[in-house]
């Protein structure tokens, strides 16, 4: 028996193909509706003074508790404080948190973490 696999195997790959583009349009869908309601938290940097009395993590734990309610929801939110070349934190904020804590005494600037990826190696530089 001879059978031509060909149109079942072409068959099974456009249906792959329709699932995986039906998966990321209604995760596409997900996130837009999660944006549009204020809800889904990212990734910022705190850009602050440099404190004068205290160490430069309690300050930013501080600051961040006056926005999150609590020095636990703030320690748990923090993710890295910077205390050499610039004084400030990143942390996993909601855009209405970005809000309040722009308005914070001491908080210079927040900007959303951004990843940049380096182009090296022959043939990358465009």
């Amino acid at each position: 028996m001879n059978i031509n696999i060909f149109p079942i195997l072409f068959c099974s790959i456009i249906a792959l193909c329709c699932l995986i583009q039906m998966a990321e349009s209604t995760d596409a869908t997900k996130s837009s509706s999660a944006a549009a309601a204020g809800t889904d938290a990212a990734v910022h940097i705190v850009y602050t003074e440099r404190p004068q009395y205290e160490q430069p993590e309690a300050y930013h734990i501080r600051t961040l508790s006056n926005v999150l309610g609590s020095e636990e929801a703030a320690k748990e939110a923090l993710i890295y404080s910077y205390k050499t070349a610039a004084s400030g934190f990143s942390a996993k904020l909601t855009p209405q948190q970005v809000a309040e804590i722009s308005k914070q005494p001491g908080v210079l600037q927040v900007v959303p973490s951004r990843t940049l990826q380096l182009h090296s190696g022959p043939g990358k530089l465009h």
